[in-house]
């Protein structure tokens, strides 16, 4: 019998001493976690990237957004805007007073037709008077500070030098007949000689027939420029 017991005990002691492989390699594995659409940490809280985004898992759907998590989900923040300002009567009336007078005050007048000046000629006709007389009508409209802009005009025929001097005088007559009718703006003469035709007419014209082909050209424009 005590044979028996040592045989025993020697034999546990063999057996507990024989290293086992398989045990040696085995490692620590945890239950797996119930069902989440994000990571979470051990403490429960939704596991975040570097850049503070949330880390979706494998189960996750759209009806598992999460306020905070899901930019397109997250109500958005209302930006503090400026009370809007409010215009000072005062002001508002000064802005729209001068606005009105430039509109009405766009006048630009030019003599043609048969209110324009015979050839070689700078004497103003009935027919210019008059149209001239019409355009003072208009101008109580404007600003007495409006600059009137007079420009005279010629043919082609003639020479540069010739053309620039009657142009001018053209101009010059205009601006004296306004001032004869009681007009205090201030003006500014310009001759243009025959740099500005409105009309070319045919090298094979001559003589009268050119002349009057090109009478368009002899011609004053009479523009107010608002102040």
């Amino acid at each position: 019998m005590r044979s028996s017991i040592a045989l025993c005990l020697l034999l546990g002691s063999a057996l507990g001493s024989v290293s086992n492989p398989g045990l040696a390699q085995t490692t620590v594995v945890q239950a797996a976690p119930a069902k989440s659409a994000y990571l979470q940490d051990g403490s429960g809280p939704i596991v975040r990237s570097q850049d503070g985004l949330c880390w979706r898992s494998g189960y996750w759907e759209q009806d598992d957004a999460v306020t905070g998590c899901d930019g397109a989900l997250v109500s958005p923040v209302m930006k503090p805007s400026a009370p809007a300002l409010v215009a000072d009567p005062m002001i508002a009336n000064k802005d729209v007073a001068p606005a009105t007078v430039s509109a009405q005050c766009d006048i630009s007048v030019t003599l043609a037709s048969d209110q324009n000046f015979r050839f070689g000629k700078a004497t103003l006709t009935n027919a210019a008077k008059q149209r001239i007389d019409e355009m003072i009508t208009k101008l109580p409209s404007c600003s007495s500070a409006s600059l009137i802009l007079v420009t005279g005009h010629t043919d082609r025929l003639g020479t540069a030098k010739y053309n620039q001097k009657l142009s001018a005088q053209r101009a010059t007559n205009v601006a004296t007949y306004l001032k004869s009718k009681g007009v205090t703006n201030k003006m500014q003469i310009v001759g243009a000689g025959a740099s500005d035709p409105i009309l070319q007419c045919s090298n094979n014209l001559s003589g009268q027939k050119l002349i009057n082909c090109l009478s368009p050209n002899r011609r004053v424009v009479i523009k107010v420029q608002p102040n």
